[in-house]
């Protein structure tokens, strides 16, 4: 017999969590099943940087910012001990590029110039002409510690199949529990009987009235290359290295917008990170996570010669992954058949967390979820 669910989210990652975390918050009852092959938070969340910058270079990308800044605050606001940190952040800009800071940053980050650049514990080198701005509302997370966080506290309202592969993704006429579909509009009650099927490794099949597809950069899979071809999405590789100077206080992190790079102190680890923007495109994720290759430490040493010359030599470990990119630089998300059934959440750009909150409710606005209206109370009627 076949597994039902009124909603199924492949990927078991940042996205996906929170998009099953949404989805419990607007529906209670919705049944929801993750299905992820590894376990949750494995792929490109395990190894995500997790900064968090007030950011985004069109409006849309700024309202994106926006809502999962609000959405973060409120989530440590409920849970304090969540691993997400405030993290004092500086960005640095030519002064060509400064004057576009102010169209850039959210009124959030109240950039504030600084009235000279410190060096910090790390002994970091700007060009003299640089200009230093201050900037508020900053933060990171440890990304996987947080989607095991998002996950434990999930595991009593949805279920994780974790360990398990979708070989498959078909649209298919379902038929949807008469319950289910009593608490869906009448505008849509025709089209919820138009299910998708999921054929699962193990041998089983998943039918569900909707599934949110969140794969990360494992856009190839054959179970939906088809599907996601039409997004014309890429997969680039991320790089970054570990400076294994620990943090002091006072120190700072620091965007350097020019370079699209980045330097954190992640306390919580104990090192720092380089993060500077490789252009090697189309890699494959598996390939990538089998580490750095020499062109991958040549460039990204090269990149951060220009602020630390001699520590730059001296970067011994680091970390690889991928991401998928869209072809306009936004977040996709959209249906990938004609009735709504498949909805894609991700091609993030490398801003997987940063954006995860707002993608995850874009996505679940998508989803035809069950309407529940309260039954009147007993003489509670209607009087003539």
């Amino acid at each position: 017999m076949a597994e039902r669910a009124d909603i199924a989210v492949i990927g078991g990652g940042i996205v996906g969590c929170l998009i099953a975390r949404h989805i419990t918050a607007r529906a209670p009852t919705t049944s929801v099943v993750i299905l992820e092959r590894e376990t949750a938070g494995s792929g490109a969340s395990r190894y995500s940087a997790g900064l968090h910058c007030p950011r985004g270079a069109t409006e849309r990308l700024r309202r994106m910012a926006r809502y999962s800044q609000d959405y973060y605050d409120e989530l440590t606001d409920l849970e304090p001990r969540l691993p997400i940190y405030p993290t004092p952040l500086s960005v640095v800009a030519s002064p060509a590029t400064a004057p576009r800071l102010a169209r850039t940053y959210l009124d959030t980050a109240r950039l504030t110039p600084a009235r000279r650049p410190t060096e910090g514990s790390l002994g970091i080198r700007l060009p003299h002409d640089s200009r230093v701005f201050r900037c508020e509302g900053a933060q990171h997370a440890d990304v996987y510690a947080l989607v095991q966080a998002l996950a434990r506290d999930l595991r009593h309202r949805v279920t994780f199949r974790e360990g398990v592969e979708v070989v498959r993704v078909e649209p298919s006429d379902t038929d949807i529990d008469a319950d289910i579909d009593a608490d869906i509009d009448a505008d849509d009650r025709t089209r919820s009987r138009d299910g998708v099927t999921l054929r699962l490794r193990t041998g089983e099949t998943l039918t569900a009235r909707q599934a949110v597809l969140a794969p990360g950069p494992w856009l190839a899979e054959p179970a939906w290359r088809d599907l996601v071809a039409p997004l014309a999405a890429r997969v680039k590789k991320i790089i970054a290295l570990h400076l294994d100077r620990p943090p002091a206080a006072g120190d700072r992190a620091l965007v350097f917008e020019d370079d699209d790079a980045f330097l954190l102190p992640l306390r919580h680890r104990g090192h720092w990170l380089f993060s500077y923007t490789c252009r090697e495109w189309d890699t494959d994720p598996g390939t990538a996570a089998r580490g750095l290759t020499p062109r991958n430490t040549a460039e990204a040493r090269a990149c951060l010669r220009q602020y630390l010359p001699r520590l730059a030599e001296r970067t011994l470990s680091g970390r690889a992954f991928c991401d998928a990119y869209s072809t306009t630089g936004q977040p996709e998300v959209r249906a990938l058949d004609p009735h709504g059934r498949i909805v894609f959440a991700g091609a993030a750009g490398g801003s997987g967390y940063r954006l995860a909150p707002a993608i995850a409710s874009a996505a679940v606005d998508l989803l035809r979820l069950p309407v529940h209206r309260p039954r009147p109370a007993p003489n509670q009627g209607s009087h003539s």
